[in-house]
């Protein structure tokens, strides 16, 4: 039987900069009032000199580091999640290596959007299982505050920058009652359109005429995304306990990718998930992208919403179009 893999430690770091829904408001031309009430976002973080994708990476895998009380030499692997590196190369989790680690180790970054922090951890569920490392660093982290058009209210009031990591370690080759128990992870290309990044890739490079046209900030169809959001994450839900055999009230914690509290509540409506039964932090992180995920989960072990035993199911999805799920019991 292949190794089991489990989270031994949770970090989570956001930027010194409080952005709140009034001081946006006059931005954006959207009153106080309205943005809460269509993204139920508060307040939200944006880096601010000195702070970067790696930065706060690096600071939420040391938190990591001490919740699972583990040397950064015990790590054998570093997987980032982020769609905001620093720069296109080298990577995110190389520079995070280069901060915490003694000695040469794998690193690299992936890219899936808000579902990365699933796309990542099923990487290093997989490192694990085969027993090619023992420990291994799981790192989302964001700023898309950069890449932001603040003229937008669809996308300015939205996203906030952050971090989040966890500690993915082995289990032994006993399936114990702790650990991953089923993880997916999907795509659906054709509706990649959905929310995009247009300029700065191979396919536009940097230019005055992608700069004249506002091509490096961020786009989406929010009436669509929403729509299909919520069917893939209500379609999700219904897979994972299917698979399992479990029942919803068997479910001790639901985490959803924080991306707007409607969706959010539009897939707990629709399931019938009570309000005890999911972690939400949207209102004071608002969407941080991957980092969501992770983030939410740190701060659900933080408030004591997570005991050892619980059955904590995360779902996500994303820009590409990608999507994912995960049982785990703590």
């Amino acid at each position: 039987m292949s190794n089991y893999a489990k989270i031994t430690g949770t970090g989570s770091a956001l930027p010194r900069q409080v952005m709140t829904s009034l001081e946006l408001s006059r931005q954006i031309g959207l009153s106080e009032n309205n943005i809460t009430k269509r993204t139920g976002i508060v307040t939200r973080h944006w880096v601010t000199e000195g702070e970067t994708t790696a930065t706060l990476a690096i600071d939420a895998a040391q938190k990591a580091l001490k919740s699972a009380q583990l040397s950064p030499d015990a790590i054998d692997l570093i997987i980032v999640s982020t769609s905001s590196p620093d720069m296109i190369f080298p990577s995110v989790a190389c520079l995070v290596q280069k901060a915490i680690a003694n000695r040469p180790i794998g690193a690299f970054d992936i890219n899936a959007s808000c579902s990365g922090f699933l796309y990542a951890l099923s990487i290093g569920d997989q490192y694990i299982k085969n027993g090619l490392a023992k420990n291994a660093l799981i790192i989302a982290s964001e700023v898309k505050s950069v890449y932001l058009d603040k003229s937008d209210p669809q996308t300015a009031s939205l996203f906030g920058d952050g971090a989040g990591a966890v500690i993915l370690s082995g289990a032994g080759r006993e399936r114990s009652r702790h650990g991953i128990k089923s993880l997916h992870i999907a795509a659906g290309g054709i509706e990649r359109q959905l929310v995009f990044l247009p300029a700065g890739g191979s396919r536009l490079p940097l230019s005055q005429d992608t700069l004249q046209k506002n091509l490096h900030t961020m786009k989406m169809e929010g009436t669509r995304l929403f729509r299909l959001a919520v069917k893939k994450m209500d379609e999700a839900v219904g897979a994972l306990l299917k698979e399992n055999a479990i029942s919803l009230k068997e479910i001790d914690l639901f985490v959803f990718h924080q991306a707007n509290l409607r969706i959010l509540e539009a897939v707990i409506k629709k399931q019938g998930i009570p309000k005890e039964k999911h972690h939400t932090t949207i209102w004071k992180y608002g969407n941080t992208s991957s980092a969501s995920l992770p983030i939410a989960l740190d701060d659900a072990v933080s408030c004591s919403r997570i005991n050892p035993g619980d059955q904590v199911a995360l779902f996500a999805f994303g820009g590409g179009f990608t999507w994912g799920s995960a049982l785990i019991v703590w």
